[in-house]
């Protein structure tokens, strides 16, 4: 599969993470993928939150890499999770930022492994585990880095810019440009292909999902019914959405109402027409029912 990385959009220029610490191979690295060591701590209300609890599910590490789910909202005074604060505190000596998640924690030292989503996943992908393949599949690096671009610029910068409030027309106009343009590539790719890379569920249908949901539940509700249409429009893409949603993996950690709670509470946008039509009934696709345990 060769995917072009989008030339239209400059690369973003995001925080760096405040903790970015590897799980290597072998016990030299100080940090290693043995199991009960670990433990991740997220909320599936945030994009990158859901990307791990997805990919956590489908590598099958939840007896050897448990979870603690936070809630949809940061309830703690510096705008972080109040759970968090004495992982930070340990990791960081007079740490005074926000006590952020996702969060990969070493239970043995009782800090902070990485605060970097993407690193967390990949380094998850190195953990024994008794059946399936690589999330990350060897020889297709290159793929994988182009979709994840592609989400990142390419869906979800491109239709915050198509929303935006105070915007200008031709900026709205450029911005829903280069989401339809990766919209109508990934949409031809999938048309013949159940998924994305390799003939399988990999870290790039990941990727694409949480994406797709993204723009669906969050973005959708800054565009005005016309580019929302033309976003609809992608049958194949809304199809593979879909029957992702009632895998289990995927499903059981969509947590509609954290979303819209989370999106609330953070938007500062006006809503738009587009945000009458709704693309995919995400409750009736999603498998099983929400876990209710999580806060």
């Amino acid at each position: 599969m060769s995917i072009t990385p989008l030339a239209a959009v400059p690369p973003a220029h995001r925080a760096a993470p405040v903790f970015r610490g590897r799980l290597g191979r072998d016990a030299r690295s100080g940090h290693y993928a043995v199991p009960h060591r670990y433990r991740l701590h997220l909320s599936t209300a945030c994009p990158d939150g859901l990307r791990l609890a997805v990919g956590h599910s489908l590598l099958g590490l939840a007896g050897s890499c448990p979870v603690t789910f936070l809630p949809a909202l940061p309830d703690g005074d510096d705008g972080g999770h109040a759970e968090l604060r004495p992982l930070y505190e340990a990791s960081a000596h007079h740490y005074r930022g926000p006590a952020l998640a996702p969060a990969l924690s070493d239970d043995w030292s009782g800090r902070i492994v990485s605060t970097h989503a993407r690193d967390i996943l990949r380094d998850l992908d190195r953990f024994p585990r008794t059946g399936g393949g690589p999330l990350y599949p060897p020889g297709l690096e290159s793929v994988t880095a182009a979709v994840e671009r592609m989400c990142a610029e390419g869906i979800e910068e491109a239709a915050q810019r198509a929303g935006r409030a105070g915007a200008g027309p031709a900026e709205r106009a450029a911005a829903l440009d280069v989401l339809l343009d990766t919209l109508d590539r990934l949409e031809r790719r999938l048309a013949g292909e159940e998924y994305l890379v390799d003939g399988r569920l990999t870290a790039a249908d990941v990727e694409l999902w949480v994406a797709l949901a993204q723009l669906d539940l969050v973005h959708r509700l800054h565009l005005d019914a016309s580019a929302v249409q033309r976003v609809a429009g992608h049958r194949a893409l809304w199809a593979y959405a879909r029957r992702l949603a009632a895998h289990p993996a995927f499903g059981r950690h969509l947590d509609l109402d954290g979303i819209a709670r989370r999106h609330q509470g953070r938007c500062r946008g006006l809503e738009a027409a587009g945000a009458a039509v709704q693309i995919l009934d995400w409750a009736a696709h999603t498998a099983g029912s929400p876990d209710t345990s999580r806060p």
